[in-house]
């Protein structure tokens, strides 16, 4: 599997460690471009906005709300794999949408479960 279809298909399978390769990844990426930015989003003005030296802060919040709508599509392609791993419908992304314990279910169930061993009805495991 290419690395665009992982990231943005929701077909197939991923296992875990494509998973936690794939969090961590996000992770890393989001940490260095807030860092680019020059955005402490700890600091914020009176009104609660986060704030960027010389006034960058519309440039900043911009890539962030670009860079969160491409991380939230990700993360639902794969979680989605996950889940057709585990052999389950990918709609079960939706369980995020439960407060508190959704959120847990996905964590454990994606990230610590094993997959179905061999082929399911997503496909050849990987």
């Amino acid at each position: 599997m290419n690395i665009m279809s992982l990231l943005f298909s929701f077909e197939g399978r991923a296992n875990r460690l494509q998973f936690w390769g794939v969090y961590i990844g996000m992770i890393v990426i989001i940490i260095v471009f807030a860092s680019a930015m020059g955005v402490n989003l700890s600091a914020v003005d009176a009104a609660g906005n986060p704030v960027a030296p010389g006034g960058a802060a519309g440039a900043a919040g911009l890539g962030i709300l670009v860079l969160s709508l491409i991380s939230f599509w990700v993360s639902l392609a794969i979680n989605a794999k996950r889940f057709h791993d585990r052999d389950k419908s990918g709609w079960w992304v939706l369980i995020g949408l439960v407060p508190v314990i959704g959120g847990l279910w996905i964590l454990i169930e994606c990230g610590f479960l094993p997959g179905t061993a061999g082929s399911n009805r997503f496909g050849a495991g990987s």
